[in-house]
């Protein structure tokens, strides 16, 4: 498995004058999936949940919709400068009678760490239709439960203590119980990595769970929530207009700058109690 933290001698200048000393880097390498020895995506992520990033995205891509639906996974081999292996590219195995990806989802060029969207086949794939709709879930919310979120997911993020690059992505219970923390140099990685763990788990749909994440709230951040059936998502910064839309249309609660103890809720404002 390859490295989270790289270390790097820097050049420290502040009012005390300079020094030189080793900071720890977030790690950032690609990762190939493949689907049945078929290339279908690479996305630079950080090394580590390389599975569950591997069914979570499979997941919001509206392939799988469960852990039945996925036979295999194992890394292919493939050698660094040292021999080693990479642990870079990463084959899934479909269960029998699971229909392959359609060309749609197939990436042109590479998903970057900012994007979880970039260089898809067809625009019209973006917008994918959830077999688990978010409005069919009537969940409520304290506000006094989500107010915690954010500190909560700050501190499960081990990683970001040391390099202070990373995104975050917590899975919570309506009553604030932290299901799962995942953290990633892209954010739809981090996103991808919780949903993967919640399709091996078999907890999908993830009905009555609040999603939150550590920056702003994207079309695909909205988009692979809705694809688990997740009602709530919120976020410590700004959504986008077409995540607030995309969050009305899939009946979906969406929760923008949730700092401290104030929050703006954009759509399905009835989830949250007051």
């Amino acid at each position: 498995m390859g490295r989270v933290t790289v270390r790097r001698p820097v050049l420290k200048l502040s009012h005390q004058g300079e020094r030189h000393r080793p900071d720890a880097l977030a790690a950032e390498e690609p990762l190939e999936l493949r689907i049945d020895g078929k290339a279908l995506a690479v996305t630079m992520r950080t090394p580590g949940n390389d599975v569950e990033l591997a069914h979570g995205f499979l997941l919001t891509e509206g392939v799988i919709g469960g852990r039945e639906d996925i036979s295999a996974a194992r890394y292919c081999s493939g050698t660094g400068p040292d021999g080693r292996n990479t642990y870079n590219v990463l084959d899934i195995s479909l269960a029998p009678g699971v229909a392959p990806p359609e060309v749609g989802v197939e990436r042109n060029f590479y998903t970057t760490s900012s994007c979880g969207v970039c260089g898809k086949a067809a625009l019209d794939a973006v917008k994918l239709r959830t077999r688990y709709l978010p409005a069919d879930d009537d969940c409520g919310v304290p506000v006094e439960v989500l107010t915690t979120l954010p500190d909560k997911l700050r501190a499960a993020q081990k990683v970001f203590d040391s390099t202070g690059g990373l995104h975050g992505a917590g899975l919570f219970t309506a009553d604030g119980k932290l299901l799962v923390a995942r953290e990633d140099v892209g954010r739809h990685n981090a996103v991808d990595k919780v949903m993967g763990w919640a399709v091996q788990s078999g907890l999908v749909p993830l009905r009555g769970c609040v999603l939150m994440v550590s920056g702003r709230a994207s079309f695909e951040l909205v988009q692979k929530a809705a694809m688990a059936g997740v009602p709530v998502l919120a976020a410590v910064s700004a959504p986008s207009s077409l995540a607030a839309e995309l969050a009305d249309e899939q009946g979906m609660t969406l929760i923008g700058f949730l700092r401290g103890e104030s929050m703006n809720v954009y759509t399905g404002a009835q989830r949250v109690l007051r």
